[in-house]
């Protein structure tokens, strides 16, 4: 009989992550870096930031959502891109859920930024549970 044929090359050690859920992940990460851009230009966001209390801060958010927001998506091919920018993501949206319970918010206006944090969180568990390459 004939030998059998060869195993077939092994997969990154985040295939299944990334084929499942780059689109996913795209739509979310690309979120990011269209909400970094309204807190530059969008009236609503100037608004909001005012609401918040951090006025002075709005410009900061959004430069840093707008990196981790091109971090993730790099981040697809680039593992430890994607640890440093779903770390920072996550801390900025939890920071972001202290402030909306600080001023009040209802559940449902926190939900989005504590939704953003729960999956950029997940992303980040998921990346560095990931073992090794030797």
């Amino acid at each position: 009989p004939p030998p059998p044929p060869p195993p077939p090359p092994p997969a990154p050690d985040y295939f299944f992550f990334v084929f499942f859920f780059s689109d996913f992940l795209s739509a979310v990460f690309f979120g990011f870096v269209f909400f970094g851009f309204a807190c530059f230009f969008s009236n609503i966001f100037i608004s909001e930031f005012d609401r918040y209390g951090l006025t002075e801060y709005r410009e900061v958010v959004g430069f840093f959502e707008l990196l981790g927001g091109i971090g993730c998506i790099l981040g697809i091919q680039y593992k430890r891109l994607l640890i440093l920018s779903s770390l920072g993501l996550s801390i900025m949206m939890l920071l972001g859920v202290v402030v909306r319970i600080k001023i009040n918010d209802t559940f449902i206006q926190t939900l989005p930024a504590l939704s953003f944090f729960l999956v950029n969180f997940i992303i980040f568990l998921d990346i560095i549970a990931q073992p090794k390459k030797k």
